[in-house]
């Protein structure tokens, strides 16, 4: 009941005229960028970080979750009439719903998505709502040991999910850290590896790490990589953007299982949306009663991947916002916006933020029904943005990130800072190094370094209370896990 009522709080500051609007803007943006092939929810909330130095912490966190909602569903669009998945969940979405817009159903994949985009998208928020407050009050026992192990499990998690090898994603945390590491040191006030530079004195601000690495960064791959030779062609939407009596037959029952798979994967450390859509698609055309149709345009190889996206969008945030802990690109970078603020993430965030988490959770809820509202009466607009020349969209990308970073402190070095950034986050694309452990490391590398050290004082420097302890050590134990499985998967995999 403590769960609802707070909840009714939070619609209270949701419905809030100002409050409303940036959720509307979150998901008409985030609507767009998912359209554009290319440009996805990570690189424009990396975008708009600037804009934490303006806009109050709760009306550009319920902008945020709408970019992220809006970008989940839009990706849908591009997949259905582009065949061009915008971000990795969509591809499964692709291969029925392509299928279904040369046939000249476009109109019922692209309601399918956007129905069961709203269905499990409410699905996920539900869930989100009544669980989050038992994973908090299990988290709120934890102390010093206990939270260094969570950091570890972030890390290593975030490292060994993101991108195509264990590896790569390690470096790129260690990176992170050792970044991390500059400016003046906690314990003993002495400054380190700032260079004599003044402005380094308080450590790399994360906002221009993150906009330097996810916006410049990819917008110089892409202009390198020259995307704009590989435009394929746009289906056009012909017929009913309806569903008919045997269409909806065949959906809802997808729309709920996508549900199902999608939240409980996503909130997992090692989750992310890749997977449930996977296990939806083939748990669709197991149980389909029309297995012909797969691979030919079928509408349960739409509905259910989609539902299992969006409802993976909302785990997400559980992990993210109970935890601290973010399992992919877009969590790392809406956790970068709460360093911003000042806020930490993690059990305290319900005690003392209690109010901005509740209104971001209520608009959640909102924001589901802002984007049936919007997107179904606007497929023709997203057909024709499809449509801009990218290498138009490059250059806005580089001039709103300078001017937004140079806007925000006035200070040349930043944005010197920024192309510095982006020069990694052009290489590390460039020779597939996952961004997001880079980012999780530079944030958490204080705050893991501060508990380490706590736990080692408390236990007059014994190491092993790290794994003595019993809820530490699980989290010790989760994060070796996560280290050997994904190796031996991918080997199982090849044999």
């Amino acid at each position: 009941m403590n769960a609802f009522d707070s909840l009714m709080g939070g619609f209270a500051s949701a419905l809030q005229p100002m409050t409303l609007m940036y959720g509307f803007i979150g998901c008409f943006v985030g609507t767009l960028v998912g359209v554009l092939p290319g440009i996805g929810p990570a690189l424009t909330i990396a975008l708009l970080l600037p804009l934490t130095y303006h806009v109050p912490a709760t009306g550009m966190f319920v902008m945020f979750a709408g970019i992220y909602y809006g970008a989940a569903y839009g990706g849908s669009t591009t997949s259905i009439l582009l065949n061009t998945p915008g971000e990795s969940a969509s591809v499964v979405t692709a291969l029925e719903g392509n299928k279904m817009a040369r046939r000249g159903r476009a109109g019922p994949a692209l309601a399918t998505a956007a129905i069961g985009s709203f269905v499990a998208g409410t699905i996920g928020t539900i869930a989100l709502t009544f669980f989050a407050p038992w994973v908090v009050e299990a988290a709120l026992a934890f102390g010093p040991a206990e939270y260094f192990s969570l950091m570890v499990l972030s890390l290593v998690a975030v490292s060994a999910v993101l991108g195509n090898s264990v590896l790569r994603g390690l470096i790129s945390l260690s990176v992170g850290l050792l970044f991390g590491l500059i400016g003046i040191d906690l314990q003993t006030g002495q400054p380190r590896f700032t260079f004599g530079q003044a402005e380094l004195l308080d450590g790399i601000e994360v906002t221009v790490a993150a906009v330097g690495l996810f916006a410049i960064g990819e917008a110089l791959y892409l202009a390198w990589h020259g995307k704009e030779s590989k435009a394929g062609e746009v289906m056009k939407v012909s017929g009913s953007l309806w569903l008919s009596k045997n269409d909806w037959a065949r959906s809802w029952k997808a729309w709920l299982r996508g549900a199902m798979y999608g939240f409980p994967i996503g909130a997992m450390p090692a989750g992310g949306a890749e997977l449930p859509t996977l296990l939806s698609y083939y748990t669709e055309k197991k149980l389909s009663k029309n297995p012909e149709e797969f691979g030919k345009g079928a509408i349960e190889g739409v509905a259910g991947p989609e539902a299992a996206n969006n409802a993976a969008a909302a785990g997400v945030l559980m992990p993210l916002l109970t935890l601290g802990i973010p399992t992919s690109a877009t969590a790392a970078i809406m956790l970068s916006a709460f360093e911003g603020y000042g806020i930490q993430t993690g059990p305290t965030l319900f005690l003392q933020q209690g109010g901005l988490v509740w209104t971001l959770i209520a608009s959640l809820y909102i924001g589901n029904v802002i984007l049936l509202v919007l997107n179904l009466p606007l497929v023709g607009l997203w057909v024709k943005l499809l449509k801009i020349p990218p290498p138009w969209l490059y250059a806005g990308i580089i001039i709103i990130s300078t001017a937004g970073v140079y806007g925000a402190g006035n200070s040349v070095f930043n944005v010197g800072l920024l192309y510095f950034f982006g020069l990694i986050g052009f290489l590390m694309r460039r020779f597939d190094f996952p961004a997001a452990p880079l980012i999780v490391g530079l944030i958490l590398s204080p705050m893991a370094e501060q508990s380490m050290r706590q736990a080692l004082t408390i236990s007059m420097g014994d190491w092993s209370t790290f794994f003595v302890r019993p809820l530490s050590g699980s989290l010790m134990a989760v994060s070796v896990l996560l280290l050997v499985l994904p190796p031996l998967w991918r080997r199982f995999r090849k044999a």
